[in-house]
């Protein structure tokens, strides 16, 4: 059987998470998906919306996932988990930040290089991230609320 860990925010869900988690699971037969913990998310990306207990619960809810887990605070090593899941393949979104050459000497460095890192395909959607659903609800809101005034004028 061929393991595969993936890691995210999954703050708002949305397409692009679901893709990247069926292109994941199509890479082995278990997914343990990582959800990056509470203080993970505000150090490097933005206040949850969510919280990781309901973030995981989410994503374990999720067709692809087999297992979701809460990773470390950001005060430990993201690489200290692999003992615990033992991935055979680690896969990174399309548009996560990690570089793949600095995990790959991570986990040599830790005697951890049979574990392959594989970089999935993006969804080619207008709102595949959630800082682009967000926008999108702003801007709307923004255009309702100019149509309200319109409307109040009369």
């Amino acid at each position: 059987m061929s393991k595969v860990m993936a890691v995210g925010v999954f703050d708002l869900l949305h397409a692009g998470h679901l893709h990247y988690l069926e292109q994941s699971k199509a890479l082995g037969n278990h997914l343990t998906v990582v959800v990056a913990h509470d203080e993970t998310v505000r150090m490097r990306k933005h206040e949850p919306v969510t919280s990781m207990d309901l973030r995981r619960r989410m994503v374990e809810g999720l067709k692809p996932v087999d297992v979701a887990i809460i990773g470390l605070p950001p005060s430990e090593s993201m690489f200290d988990i692999l003992d615990d899941i033992k991935p055979d393949i680690i896969a990174l979104g399309y548009d996560q930040d990690h570089a793949e050459e600095w995990i790959k000497g991570e986990l040599a460095k830790r005697g951890k290089s049979e574990i392959h890192v594989c970089r999935v395909e993006g969804l080619s959607e207008d709102l595949d991230g959630t800082r682009k659903i967000i926008a999108r609800i702003l801007e709307l809101s923004t255009s309702q609320k100019k149509i309200d005034d319109n409307e109040g004028d009369n």
